[in-house]
Parts: structure tokens; C-alpha cells; sequence
């Protein structure tokens, strides 16, 4: 009778412990955080971005993004807004909400390649997403300063390409590089004057055993050439789970360090 004791108490706090994975996994964070740089242009003052990145299967509410409404200058989704089984209809769904926010940037990330990615990059265009593929998008202040929103396309696909996305570049200008992963950060050096790296793909370890998982947890990272941000992104792969690395989005508010 002991033992039939112990196996059912090991199979409620078994059951207990995956309602709370699923439960952590369902969470809805937005963090706000705030990043200075003494190179920042003074003309744009300040420069607000919502960041996410790892959507995978997840649905975005309206209720979501209620409290950054109107916070936002524009949107970056960092990769995997998709995986193999979710719809079409689902990610523009999710665009439609996001797209409340202000104009989307995005990024392929593995994961996107799983579907149809013609149809995927067609459905984007037609939403006004800008996709950043290897490309560059301007933002010029009235004083004539400049900030760009760099992106590269998959590095698992080796499809990357960081020379030809800086080719597209100004040489001058406040450079904000966004990769689904974060390794693109070996690819460049000071030289490149990229000041800020968004990225995810990690999932933060999305389990973590006594806070040790396949990866880091999520974090922003001052490098010697670049600040790095890591996310451990909004959704999950492979299964609905989380432990000890929470799902978050993040509302960056950029300005200049005096």
C-alpha cells in the first residue's frame, strides 16, 4: 500500500507540475525597459519599439496590446511568427492585432520556413509588413539624422546575408540589427557600428531544471562591439511547456546618454 501511496503522489505533483508549465507558458508579458547610447541621434529624442519575437502557434488579443496602445513608434517581430501546422488565417490574424501598434518590421526565422513561404511573404506584403530580408529601412529626423532598422534573413537556412543588409545601409546612421538568432553578433565587429542587436530563437531554455536549461535565459547583453538583446520570445516549440523562462514581448524605449 506504501508504494501505491508514492506512485499516486508522484503522479498528482507530476500532474500539478504541468498544469503550471502550461499555465507559465500562457502568460502574457510585455516589459518595459529603457536603453540609452551616447551615439543615439538627439533629434529623434526618443524611439519607442515593440519587440517580439517566437510567436510559433499563439494567438495575440487585442487585450494583449491594450496598455502599450499608442506607445509604440513602430513594431519588430524577430522570426518564427509561424510553425508548420498554423494557418495562414492565424498569422494575419495575429498581424491584423499588431499592426494596432504601428508599422511591422519582420524577420524570417526557421521555423517560418515550415510553411508556405511564398504565400507567408505575400500575405505580409499585402498587410503593409515590411520584411527584412538581407535589407535596410530608413528613418530620417528633421535635422537630417539618421536611424535604420537592419534585418537578416535565417541563419539556420544560412541564408543570412549582413554584408548585403549593411550594403543597403547608411554609413552614418544609428544602426538597430534584427536576427532571429543571436549568434548573428560573431558575424560583425565594431568596425560595422551597429549599436543594437534584437533577437530570439532561444526560448530562454523555455524548461529550465534548477535554472539550467539548453540555453540562456533571455537577457540584454553589453557586448564590446554591440548591446545584445536576447528574448525568450512569446510562444513555445515543439510542446506548450514552460519552466523558469517566462514568455515575454518587450516595449524598448531608445534615447540618447547624456
Amino acid at each position: 500500500m506504501t508504494i501505491i501511496y508514492i506512485l499516486g503522489a508522484a503522479i498528482v505533483c507530476g500532474l500539478v507540475l504541468l498544469i503550471y508549465m502550461f499555465k507559465q507558458a500562457k502568460q502574457e508579458t510585455i516589459k518595459e525597459e529603457k536603453l540609452a547610447f551616447p551615439e543615439f541621434p538627439a533629434s529623434f529624442k526618443e524611439v519607442s519599439i515593440f519587440f517580439i519575437s517566437d510567436i510559433h502557434r499563439r494567438k495575440l488579443s487585442p487585450d494583449f496590446i491594450e496598455p502599450i496602445m499608442g506607445k509604440a513608434d513602430f513594431v519588430v517581430i524577430g522570426g518564427d511568427l509561424a510553425e508548420k501546422g498554423v494557418s495562414l488565417s492565424q498569422v494575419k490574424e495575429n498581424i491584423e492585432v499588431l499592426k494596432k501598434l504601428g508599422l511591422i518590421f519582420f524577420v524570417w526565422g526557421n521555423n517560418d520556413y515550415e510553411l508556405d513561404y511564398h504565400e507567408l511573404d505575400s500575405m505580409l506584403l499585402q498587410n503593409g509588413v515590411k520584411i527584412l530580408d538581407n535589407t535596410a529601412f530608413k528613418f530620417e529626423s528633421d535635422t537630417g539624422e539618421l536611424l535604420e532598422v537592419i534585418g537578416v534573413d535565417d541563419m539556420i537556412h544560412d541564408r543570412d546575408d549582413l554584408r548585403l543588409a549593411l550594403q543597403d545601409a547608411t554609413k552614418d546612421s544609428f544602426k538597430i540589427l534584427v536576427s532571429h538568432d543571436p549568434k548573428i553578433v560573431e558575424k560583425f565587429s565594431e568596425e560595422e557600428k551597429i549599436s543594437l542587436v534584437l533577437s530570439g530563437h532561444t526560448h530562454g531554455g523555455q524548461i529550465r531544471i534548477f535554472g539550467y536549461g539548453p540555453h540562456e535565459k533571455g537577457a540584454i547583453h553589453q557586448l564590446p562591439h554591440t548591446t545584445l538583446l536576447v528574448s525568450n520570445g512569446f510562444g513555445t516549440t515543439m510542446i506548450p511547456l514552460r519552466l523558469g523562462a517566462q514568455p515575454e514581448t518587450h516595449l524598448l524605449k531608445i534615447t540618447t546618454k547624456i
